[in-house]
């Protein structure tokens, strides 16, 4: 699903209005009847109080619109007009004047000076103070209203994105936000709903199609997607009757030092859970017995050494695809290992963890990464690789630069991980906190080394396995719980996470954030 900027969503109301040879009325009225039309059918003529909350721009005329609709089929309704400017947009003139023509019901203007009314726990909230052209903080009196939404406990509903945030623009600690219990966007989800700082104001989302002309949207070019499992699906490459293992890579995995086995044997047994024919763990010497005892499918080569970690990076095993850097330690004698290594590598390799961080303490090692190479940072580590930054948008677009820079693939993760690559960033879908422990990032490395094993593009598998790595984490939470779920039981389940990319579809959800 294409993810639209502020920019586009206009230049898209601009051609349907033309295209169509209406007036831009006439496109509120209808993102409006939908609303009303979505809210109908879940309420289906309920009594509960419903307050609507209406800024004096185009979302607020939205609001005005669904107002109205509300009230005109016997809903109980209360509309507030919040006056937090001079200038009134002329559609929302529009909308105010069918308002007061239409119903008996006129709105309550809602002023600095005003007691602002009271919301109650059983009441439903119409979010629609701000739409996506919002670029500064309101007035501290709205600021409080928000507040008051907030602190009420109703069931609060967004019109296209929740007002006080800002679709392109990270917030800071002062920004006061509507916590929405869901949104409805216009056509495409915005970016600020799956970064950290913002989506946190995010409970359910789900886009609604106002109409907008989609042969034009579908021309448009976007830097940021959201990955499903239609796009999966796409990827996926099946197996005919008549292959040998030798036909699905070698993945050779490297990692491990003293006490921080168990990273290599997560992530060696990941890549086979992935489908790659063959595996190899290269280890320290003293990780030889735990991985012949914990992965027997799994062959191990060592270092020359007797050492608690690399010394050296030296192996015989021909791989189609490496993996490096879970549990390895970032002891000196490692990194100069990890810097010898490189300068052998030509093909692209997963580099994750420790591996990261031996990068981090010498940078200049960055410039023997081979192009294409996937990189797979926690916050902290990529911190240590790009600096630091101001917000989630600028850890993007400096995350962006840096993999343009070197020509490779980060997958920055998260709630909703990201694959950056050629200005572009791919948001994963699949996903729960349950994720959030220890070990997960070494299974996602393993799964990433196997399909790449496999000779996927290096985009398609970090998008795939990020996604899989998900999926397999969602329908592990279903057995043991988000407290319960640990990294070997996300590897348990990564045969059926490709299992339900082709089971019968169920009806299409809501989205929900996770909070």
């Amino acid at each position: 699903m294409k993810i639209y900027n502020t920019q586009q969503i206009y230049a898209a109301d601009k051609a349907t209005i033309e295209k169509e040879g209406i007036p831009s009325y006439n496109l509120m009225e209808r993102a409006g009847g939908y609303v009303y039309e979505w809210m109908h059918h879940r309420l289906q003529g309920q009594p509960v109080p419903i307050k609507v909350f209406c800024g004096i721009g185009n979302n607020g005329g939205d609001g005005l619109v669904i107002a109205r609709l509300l009230l005109k089929n016997g809903y109980n309704v209360d509309t507030y007009i919040v006056n937090c400017g001079d200038k009134r947009s002329p559609d929302f003139l529009k909308a105010y004047d069918a308002l007061k023509s239409e119903v008996k019901k006129w709105p309550e203007t809602i002023k600095s000076t005003t007691v602002l009314p009271e919301i109650n726990p059983q009441d439903i909230v119409v979010d629609a103070i701000f739409g996506i052209g919002l670029n500064r903080r309101p007035e501290k009196w709205v600021q409080d209203l928000i507040l008051k939404i907030n602190e009420s406990k109703a069931y609060t509903l967004s019109i296209d994105i929740p007002s006080g945030m800002y679709p392109e623009k990270g917030l800071d600690k002062d920004d006061v936000v509507v916590n929405a219990a869901f949104v409805l966007s216009f056509m495409s989800p915005k970016l600020a709903f799956f970064l950290p700082n913002t989506g946190r104001f995010i409970n359910m989302w789900d886009t609604i199609d106002i109409g907008l002309d989609q042969e034009f949207l579908g021309s448009l070019p976007v830097n940021a997607q959201l990955i499903g499992k239609p796009d999966i699906q796409q990827m996926y490459r099946g197996r005919s009757q008549y292959t040998h293992k030798g036909m699905f890579g070698h993945s050779l995995i490297i990692g491990g030092s003293f006490g921080k086995m168990g990273a290599v044997t997560l992530a060696s047994k990941a890549a086979l859970r992935a489908g790659s024919g063959v595996v190899t763990a290269y280890v320290p010497q003293i990780g030889v017995p735990i991985l012949q005892t914990a992965l027997p499918e799994v062959m191990v080569e060592t270092d020359n050494f007797n050492g608690k970690c690399f010394e050296e990076i030296d192996f015989q095993t021909e791989a189609t695809a490496i993996g490096i850097g879970p549990g390895m330690g970032t002891d000196e004698k490692t990194v100069t290992a990890m810097g010898a290594f490189l300068k052998t590598q030509k093909s692209p390799i997963v580099i994750d963890a420790d591996a990261l961080n031996c990068i981090a303490k010498r940078p200049a090692l960055m410039e023997q990464v081979p192009e294409l190479s996937i990189l797979t940072p926690h916050p902290g580590e990529l911190e240590r690789l790009i600096g630091k930054w101001d917000d989630d948008f600028d850890k993007l677009k400096k995350t962006s630069q840096f993999a343009k820079k070197h020509n490779v693939v980060i997958v920055v993760k998260g709630a909703h991980t990201v694959t950056v690559y050629d200005e572009r960033y791919y948001i994963n879908t699949s996903g729960n906190p349950g994720l959030s422990t220890a070990g997960t990032g070494d299974v996602l490395t393993g799964v990433i080394t196997g399909l790449l094993a496999q000779q996927y593009h290096p985009v398609e598998a970090s998008m795939m396995g990020v996604y899989l790595h998900g999926l397999a984490g969602d329908i592990a939470v279903n057995q043991y719980g988000i407290e319960g779920l640990i990294a070997s039981d996300v590897t348990a389940f990564l045969g059926r996470a490709v299992m339900e990319l082709f089971a019968k579809p169920e009806e299409e959800q809501p989205q929900e954030q996770g909070v």
